[in-house]
């Protein structure tokens, strides 16, 4: 799954133990420009990283898995609990948005002088 959307706050590392730890991203959605989302993302592990190329205000995409899972009380009540785990991060404007992500291709546009159709038909 993917999203766009406007960096709007970026934790620090947080150590939850000796061997995990985790990192979290506020990304402003927007679907609806007059009713903005504000969708929070963790990245875990060596993933933690992912965020140390964006900034706060830059539009990025954010890559990610939905997970979910069930937690019983010691009353024996379950409550479900989500999480957005992000893998990849894409910058799409900003000020360091030419080089801050390898994996976005550069544009090729065909009409340009010097650009090949390879199309079998």
């Amino acid at each position: 799954m993917d999203i766009k959307g406007k960096v709007h706050e970026i934790s620090p590392v947080i150590n939850v133990t000796d061997t995990f730890k985790k990192r979290e991203l506020i990304v402003e959605y927007a679907e609806n420009p007059s009713f903005p989302e504000y969708i929070k993302f963790e990245a875990l592990q060596d993933k933690v990283n992912l965020f140390d190329a964006v900034k706060v205000g830059e539009e990025i995409e954010v890559f990610f898995n939905l997970r979910g899972r069930p937690w019983t009380d010691r009353n024996g009540k379950t409550s479900y609990f989500n999480s957005l785990v992000a893998w990849r991060v894409n910058v799409l404007s900003g000020a360091d948005a030419a080089g801050s992500s390898p994996e976005i291709a550069p544009h090729q546009s065909f009409d340009e002088p010097g650009a090949e159709d390879d199309l079998p038909f």
